[in-house]
């Protein structure tokens, strides 16, 4: 089954801390790739984190948000400092002390941060709801990428069904091509030798044969196929791969085409597989 790389997942729990939120958001992208945008008392948690969801989440643009709505103050006054430098001040100016401890409380280290430290417990909280909202997250990218299979086994089978065209097409190109010449030689009017001429026209015809691609096209579209539908867990790049590797062949056979309906059905393979492509990006 394919993945997408959009999904988001979310969960919450209530602990010590206070109330805990999560959300993961992930978007497409060529690697691995996070944002962090958690509470200020976990900063130190990021490397940890990190090799967490790398490991569940292996590709994409990540956003990690955790938020902590707590009722303990971040900081408390220093009222050491604050005393003294109302003391100071007195000495200074004579006025109440209401109107001093405004101003003490706007000079430096008037405030200090509270001394908080995560217990192994507490982390294994957080890591257990990060756990599930990467589950829900997964869940979504799949759901996602259901549809994006569907897409992509579509527009293989119409790559397949103008390559079929292309086949039934090949007697009556050929004909075309050696009638085209004959009538060519009998309009410049000279003798050739008939054996020489048929061997010109062989060797013409070969240098143009699209068989060859033809059997590698059928290959490709296979595998393809199988890729999507075997249990490798990141096909994306290998996928992308293939799609160029389809792309060469119907390339080749637009340029040795050399007939109209012919390159009609390649100008629809091509149009067909840049929409593959589209969708690939989003592929995990």
């Amino acid at each position: 089954m394919l993945q997408s790389m959009t999904g988001f997942g979310q969960s919450a729990l209530t602990s010590e801390l206070g109330e805990i939120t999560i959300e993961i958001k992930s978007l497409n992208s060529k690697n691995f790739d996070i944002n962090f945008n958690i509470h200020s008392h976990l900063k130190d948690l990021e490397k940890e984190l990190r090799s967490l969801l790398s490991a569940k989440l292996l590709r994409g643009k990540i956003e990690l948000k955790i938020s902590i709505a707590t009722e303990k103050p971040a900081n408390s006054f220093n009222k050491k400092i604050i005393k003294n430098y109302i003391k100071e001040l007195k000495s200074v100016v004579k006025t109440k002390d209401s109107e001093l401890l405004k101003i003490a409380i706007n000079l430096p280290e008037v405030f200090s941060k509270q001394n908080f430290e995560i217990t192994n417990s507490q982390k294994d909280e957080i890591n257990n709801q990060i756990n599930k909202a990467c589950k829900e997250l997964i869940e979504f990218r799949k759901q996602e990428g259901k549809a994006l299979e569907k897409d992509l086994n579509n527009q293989i089978n119409l790559i397949e069904k103008d390559m079929l065209e292309v086949i039934n097409l090949a007697p009556e190109r050929k004909d075309s091509i050696k009638n085209k010449l004959n009538s060519s030689l009998q309009e410049l009017n000279v003798e050739l030798n008939k054996e020489r001429w048929d061997q010109e026209i062989i060797y013409y015809l070969e240098k143009y044969d699209i068989n060859e691609e033809i059997v590698r096209l059928k290959n490709h579209l296979n595998f393809f196929r199988e890729t999507v539908n075997s249990s490798i867990s990141e096909k994306g790049k290998k996928l992308v791969f293939i799609s160029q590797e389809i792309g060469r062949e119907i390339n080749t056979i637009g340029s040795k085409a050399n007939h109209s309906a012919i390159q009609k059905n390649v100008v629809d393979m091509k149009n067909n597989l840049e929409k593959i492509k589209e969708q690939l990006l989003n592929v995990l």
